[in-house]
């Protein structure tokens, strides 16, 4: 049975390297991004398939300034409404199922969360962003980028 190589002493190499991973849908990669008002990429970010989109909430929207901050159930968490509120944001995330005490949002506003499927649906128009050939986590990011800078382009 092969195994993964061991990391190099400068600490590149490894699986952590490729951010493949398990979830529901099988063996691969996540990028979470956010999108401005009309719908174009401020930041990308690429992780492991099993790795929580909660956990990147902050990462995402950490020092870009914004009125109202949309995202899906896979965002709630009392943390991030939290921390988009304490920036004077309003937070339109609707609460999970399993939540005891469920949060009011906009509902009207959410409708908005389709810029961010819309950009995702022009950038899966490139093969190379859809169906993922390289190997490494940085060399996938880079093609989701020029991707991304396609779309800003047209």
């Amino acid at each position: 049975m092969r195994g993964w190589g061991p990391k190099k002493a400068d600490g590149t190499g490894g699986q952590d390297e490729q951010a493949l991973g398990r979830s529901r849908g099988g063996f691969g990669s996540k990028i979470h991004v956010a999108v401005n008002g009309l719908g174009l990429p401020v930041e990308l970010i690429v992780t492991a398939g099993q790795v929580a989109d909660v956990t990147q909430a902050e990462e995402l929207i950490e020092g870009r300034p914004a009125e109202v901050v949309i995202a899906d159930k896979g965002y709630d968490s009392d943390a991030v409404v939290e921390s988009i509120e304490a920036s004077g944001a309003e937070a339109v995330i609707p609460p999970k199922k399993n939540r005891t005490e469920k949060r009011l949002y906009d509902r009207e506003r959410y409708k908005d969360r389709n810029l961010a499927e819309r950009f995702w649906a022009r950038a899966k128009q490139y093969r190379r962003v859809a169906t993922r050939y390289e190997k490494t986590a940085r060399n996938f990011l880079a093609f989701v980028h020029v991707a991304s800078i396609m779309i800003l382009l047209r």
